[in-house]
């Protein structure tokens, strides 16, 4: 028998701004950003990407969100709105399979990260930024796989919680005190000695610095960053009441995602140039930048313990308002496909993840032996979702938007009651032209990347 369903919604504006905010807000702007934005040209590439921010960005936010307060569906049934043909059923799986794909293995990242707020909580701060302590962490088996599974059954509790009194009212306590955590944390960053020439850096475009992969790099990092083609604006906008601007909520949507990332980089940037001397080769480890290079600087600093119990705390945070964002556009796909209730499609959920998040977990552990492509288990699933999949995604997207709704229909849903569409025409511009062309780079030079033909 099915369970008939009656939709979720958003209580206001605050709570699908900070809900999208928490979903753009994670590892991506903490770690990801503050090393692209060294290794790009610092000021350059900050300048670049805000711009595609404000334009790419912008348009991909504007026309998901779009989509699902149009249709009042997850992806799926967003697509399947306008024709069940085989595009169309390509186009909204590939939508709704991204997330259940993702949230596994950002899962194991954000038990990585409970593990070592724990640490700081209780262990001597030299013994975290030892040169072992993290390989020996992630490959320790069984000690991994506790935090991963600590860290999905706080997701999992939260989803089963609901839209209102679960996602909503969690991110409304955890984005405000995230913002208030870095703004510290990037306050002492930039009095410590030497580190005014990393805000420099950051901060002041250099010409000399631009080269077309900045563009390539910020373009990846912009469309990682937002959560542009995992569902999750689909499916939030298919929460939005018809009262709401949804041009509002996008611009609010940047500036926040965007402040938290400038944030990063004035709480990484500085301290390692600080902290190398003014190297910013430092900088440019990737992943090992926040489970290394900062347990690090933080063993070297005064305050290094409350320093880095609040950096991790921050950094916790923001895996759990992504993680939350994720699996809750799993869980809205379940329910309007399955036609079950909530309660069995979160159930439903932490059994994929366990069984996902596992190979992820144990894949630097007992699992070495065994690649994909020649890469592990995590490694594999972050390329096949964030290179491959979500390029495509974005452009059925962008397919769906000009030639089937059409961006005038589109521009009535984002102007109902009265809203305001203010950039329209840079929105017409960009879903026409721009969008489908950069997705296509993002694409070409991800795969190119791993492939070897070029380097990122």
């Amino acid at each position: 028998m099915k369970e008939k369903q009656t939709r979720s919604k958003f209580s206001s504006k605050l709570g699908f701004v900070l809900s999208a905010a928490g979903s753009a807000v994670g590892l991506g702007n903490i770690w990801r950003f503050p090393y692209l934005a060294a290794k790009y040209g610092g000021g350059i590439f900050l300048l670049v990407y805000l711009v595609l921010v404000f334009t790419f960005g912008y348009t991909m936010i504007v026309a998901e969100s779009a989509l699902g307060r149009m249709t009042h569906k997850s992806p799926v049934g967003a697509y399947r709105h306008f024709g069940n043909d085989g595009a169309k059923k390509f186009g909204g799986w590939i939508n709704a399979i991204i997330p259940l794909l993702i949230v596994p293995y950002y899962s194991v990242i954000g038990g990585w990260v409970l593990k070592y707020l724990f640490s700081y909580l209780t262990s001597d701060i030299t013994e975290i930024a030892a040169d072992n302590y993290f390989t020996d962490f992630i490959s320790s088996g069984m000690g991994v796989e506790v935090w991963f599974l600590i860290f999905t059954a706080i997701i999992v509790v939260i989803i089963f919680m609901g839209v209102q009194n679960g996602i909503e009212r969690v991110s409304k306590f955890m984005m405000p005190v995230l913002v208030v955590l870095a703004i510290i944390i990037a306050v002492y960053s930039v009095t410590r000695p030497g580190a005014i020439e990393g805000v420099k850096y950051f901060l002041i475009p250099n010409p000399d610095n631009f080269s077309w992969m900045t563009v390539v790099a910020a373009m990846g990092q912009m469309f990682y960053s937002l959560s542009i083609a995992m569902g999750i604006l689909v499916t939030f906008g298919s929460y939005m009441k018809d009262d709401m601007s949804i041009e509002g909520a996008t611009s609010n949507v940047e500036i926040f995602d965007t402040g938290i990332a400038i944030l990063a980089g004035l709480m990484i940037i500085p301290a390692v140039f600080s902290f190398s001397g003014g190297d910013p080769s430092v900088l440019k480890a990737g992943p090992s930048l926040m489970f290394i290079t900062m347990p690090n600087i933080f063993a070297s600093m005064g305050f290094g313990r409350p320093v880095g119990i609040m950096f991790f705390l921050l950094v916790f945070f923001a895996a759990m308002t992504s993680a939350i964002a994720l699996a809750e556009s799993v869980i809205s796909t379940f329910e309007d496909e399955l036609h079950l209730s909530r309660k069995k499609c979160a159930m439903i959920l932490a059994i994929a993840m366990i069984i996902l998040g596992s190979l992820s977990s144990l894949g630097y552990g007992p699992l070495a032996g065994v690649t994909i492509i020649g890469m592990q288990f995590l490694d594999f699933f972050d390329f096949l979702t964030n290179s491959v999949m979500m390029p495509l995604a974005a452009m059925a997207t962008c397919l769906l938007v000009v030639r089937i709704i059409t961006v005038e229909k589109l521009a009535e849903e984002v102007t109902k009651n009265g809203a305001p569409f203010k950039r329209k025409a840079i929105f017409n511009f960009m879903i026409k032209y721009l969008c489908p062309f950069f997705v296509a780079i993002i694409l070409f030079s991800s795969v190119a990347s791993v492939l070897g033909w070029i380097t990122i």
